[in-house]
């Protein structure tokens, strides 16, 4: 095989070898989940079925966690004027962590008539790994502050994760042993549609293998001209 041949078909191994990795990249995995809710209300125990969407997108050292109902729950005997009801909630953390990471948003927006089940906003909070792998993340409890009382709502159906990804810890961490993971959330209004993938986990991981992608791709290119030079030398001779 010539030299110039020799090259082309290094330069396109290594092209090769980056696109392969690309490939490879993990996905993440969300899920809308049924949560059966059972919520000690003020006047007593009721029940509410909504599906749960939970998001993950990438921001600064962390990910911005948003979870979303598509359903009400709970209900107030009398009607709640704009701003009286404020949500929170909880995520259980599983897989490479563990622990659970606080989730709020902003109080209604509109009045909620009276009976009427009540609609939770889409409430968020910042999630920091500290171990790398994949990390799953579960509906648990609902508070509802409302007129100067408080509804808390618990699954009672051990509903399976709404959200998995794989999260890399400051300084590369390995996983093993899940540590205690909470934070306070941040306030996040906006909707959130149903069934989509979290855009987290396979864009950074994509990113990061891309540039590895175009390292291999140089090292090949120039692993190639040494040959190249080194042929035209012993020629010469």
């Amino acid at each position: 095989m010539s030299y110039p041949k020799r090259t082309a078909a290094l330069a396109s191994a290594a092209a090769l070898a980056g696109s392969a990795v690309l490939l490879a990249a993990p996905a993440a995995h969300a899920d809308v989940v049924d949560v059966n809710y059972r919520c000690q209300t003020p006047i007593g125990v009721k029940s509410a079925v909504s599906p749960i969407d939970i998001k993950g997108v990438r921001s600064g050292g962390g990910y911005k966690i948003t979870m979303s109902w598509q359903k009400g729950v709970s209900s107030s005997p009398v009607e709640l004027g704009k701003g009286a009801m404020t949500p929170s909630a909880t995520i259980r953390l599983g897989g490479a962590d563990s622990g659970t990471l606080a989730v709020s948003g902003p109080a209604n927006t509109a009045a909620i008539p009276a009976n009427t089940p009540i609609k939770i906003s889409d409430l968020s909070g910042t999630y920091t790994p500290r171990k790398t792998g994949k990390v799953t993340f579960t509906a648990a409890t609902l508070t509802i502050k409302a007129l100067g009382t408080t509804t808390t709502c618990a699954p009672t159906n051990s509903p399976k994760p709404s959200l998995t990804l794989d999260v890399t810890a400051a300084g590369g961490s390995s996983s093993g042993g899940g540590s205690s993971s909470s934070s306070g959330g941040s306030s996040s209004g906006g909707s959130s549609s149903g069934g989509q993938l979290p855009q987290t986990g396979p864009a950074d991981s994509a990113v990061a293998l891309g540039t590895l992608g175009g390292t291999v791709l140089l090292a090949g290119a120039a692993g190639a001209l040494w040959l190249t030079r080194r042929g035209q030398t012993a020629a010469r001779r």
